[in-house]
């Protein structure tokens, strides 16, 4: 039974069977909403034309989305106790996750970032309170240290983000830009001395879940969008090939990301940090191609008045980006030999010129990314020395 009250006290590094909570779960499921938003607003840019201004919009509502969960992430990997109060602060972060979300299309559409930032407050004075809870209840000096800078920091940061509600809309990329290098600066800054005992595989699972989540929206999206073009123009001939392609790719970034036990890069702080503020780029590539088979779709059918050109560099671009980030961040540590370094980086300048495929872009893109997949377990193979460890 879960009680009241327990002391917010790290837990070790070295604890076993540490894997995620129920609760750290649904607050995973409740982020579907925002990214799932913040996906609907891009193809809506980009099919209307505004591919610059919609990515830009697209990047900094991300980031928001990313930076919430990835603290909340770090916080529970190191300070879950599963008291009732830790539970209802968490419901209160999830609360301000729907707030956000409530508040994207408007952010893209109108650039009022208001109900945006109001979810982003919820969200982080709960978390800047789970900190000055940690640090009561801190065994050393030095950790109590870390959590405060932590919590002032979290509350610091949150109110320069004011400046995004009354800058001219010319000027939010840059004011966007310096608070998200001041976000990512706090936890270097607090945990410069001391730092926190999050748990390596802990965090490459709830990374890995993230995953799953963004990869499983664009799955979802995409469906929609096609049986949407199927039944509104009667279009099978020409989706077909986009849902085929968009499968692959879908099933490879799983098979890619999945293939490597990612824990074993998380040895220190300063990969820790390295490899989670690098997801960035891997969730946003990831959530970016369920986005772009959509606009895919969309130009098939005569919706998006865009070149097919573009459609299909809405799928591969991101698709590229997905592969070759996994391999800077981890899958290149685990491969050796020129063979096996040159697959992810290889298939992803493939996939780049799909684009000029025509009607058949999607396609192609996911039939070279399955070919990515395929060299890269007949070459792992042949060499047993270097096959990776299971995930446990």
């Amino acid at each position: 039974m879960t009680r009241p009250f327990l002391p917010l006290t790290a837990r070790s590094r070295e604890e076993t069977h540490r894997t995620a909570t129920p609760l750290e779960l649904f607050f995973d499921l409740c982020f579907v909403v925002a990214v799932a938003q913040a996906g609907a607003a891009l193809v809506h840019a980009v099919a209307e034309g505004h591919a610059g201004e919609g990515v830009a919009n697209y990047a900094m509502v991300f980031f928001a989305i990313w930076w919430a969960w990835m603290n909340f992430s770090w916080f529970a990997s190191a300070y879950d106790n599963d008291d009732v109060l830790y539970r209802v602060v968490t419901l209160v972060q999830i609360a301000g996750v729907l707030i956000l979300a409530a508040g994207v299309s408007r952010a893209f559409e109108e650039h009022d970032f208001l109900v945006v930032y109001l979810g982003y407050v919820v969200m982080r004075v709960a978390l800047a309170s789970q900190w000055l809870r940690a640090a009561r209840h801190a065994a050393s000096a030095e950790e109590r240290t870390m959590c405060l800078r932590y919590a002032g920091g979290v509350l610091v940061v949150q109110a320069g983000w004011l400046a995004l509600l009354f800058v001219p809309d010319g000027a939010k990329p840059w004011v966007f830009l310096v608070m998200a290098l001041a976000e990512l600066a706090v936890p270097v800054y607090a945990e410069k001395d001391a730092p926190s005992t999050w748990h390596p595989h802990h965090i490459a699972e709830r990374y890995g879940l993230f995953t799953i989540i963004v990869l499983g929206e664009s799955v979802a999206a995409a469906t929609v969008a096609v049986k949407s073009g199927i039944v509104e123009h009667d279009a099978l001939n020409e989706l077909l090939p986009i849902a085929a392609g968009g499968l692959l790719i879908v099933f490879a970034a799983w098979w890619v990301y999945f293939v490597v036990p990612a824990h074993d890069r998380l040895t220190d702080s300063r990969q820790g940090f390295l490899w989670g503020y690098g997801h960035y780029v891997i969730f946003t590539s990831a959530a970016a191609i369920g986005a772009g088979l959509e606009i895919a779709v969309e130009q098939a059918v005569g919706k998006a008045h865009i070149s097919t050109l573009a459609a299909s560099a809405s799928v591969t671009i991101p698709a590229a980006v997905f592969l070759l980030s996994v391999w800077v961040l981890h899958a290149r540590y685990f491969k050796v030999g020129l063979a096996q370094q040159a697959v992810l980086p290889g298939a992803a300048a493939a996939i780049l010129l799909c684009s000029f495929a025509g009607r058949w872009a999607v396609l192609a893109a996911g039939l070279v990314a399955a070919a990515a997949v395929a060299v890269g377990v007949t070459l792992t193979a042949r060499n047993p020395a270097t096959r990776p460890a299971p995930l446990r």
